[in-house]
């Protein structure tokens, strides 16, 4: 009996110790630093989307740059929701303060008004250098539904990683969001869309 209780316990011993870690799931989110800017208020509601992202990083598992040419994709850090969806997400966040308005949201949960302006991002870069820095590179354009009339700009970011850890990557690409989020609040609180 005694050999078999001590076979058991090194066959668990070894099926734990070859048991997978779990994954992380990770979100961007608004930055709660923001303060409305002092150019004039959204009068209109605010629609944020579509966004586009690169086909790289357009998936689950966070992307990082290992070198010039090298790219990991790690099984067990990964994105709560697709990317697209959180950048939007973090974008309205950051709008609705800068711009002191609560009828700011992403496309996904507006309501249809033909007075919002809506806001398009097309994300050019969205890279990832753990430990170093992220850097977002995004071409964006406000408008009001069904007008051909744009105003357009485009936001370089580069933002350091404050710390090590998969936290603290992303906490610097809401930060870098942010920074685009600014330049979309420049150009809608002092636009002459009305």
């Amino acid at each position: 009996m005694r050999p078999v209780l001590v076979s058991l316990v090194l066959s668990m011993a070894m099926l734990a110790g070859c048991a997978s870690p779990s994954a992380s799931f990770y979100r961007l989110s608004a930055d709660p630093s923001l303060t409305a800017a002092t150019a004039r208020a959204a009068s209109r509601p605010v629609i944020v989307g579509p966004v586009t992202v690169p086909d790289l990083v357009d998936r689950p598992q966070i992307v990082t740059r290992s070198t010039d040419n090298e790219v990991t994709l790690n099984e067990y850090a990964r994105w709560g929701e697709p990317l697209k969806s959180s950048i939007a997400d973090a974008i309205a966040g950051d709008l609705a303060l800068l711009l002191a308005s609560d009828q700011v949201a992403p496309a996904s949960r507006a309501i249809a008004d033909a007075n919002a302006w809506r806001v398009r991002v097309d994300i050019q870069q969205f890279e990832s250098v753990p430990g170093d820095a992220v850097a977002i590179d995004a071409h964006w354009s406000v408008r009001r539904f069904g007008d051909d009339n744009a105003l357009t700009g485009r936001s370089l970011v580069r933002e350091p990683v404050s710390g090590s850890g998969w936290d603290a990557l992303v906490a610097a690409h809401s930060r870098a969001l942010a920074s685009v989020s600014r330049d979309i609040a420049g150009a809608i609180g002092g636009s002459g869309l009305k």
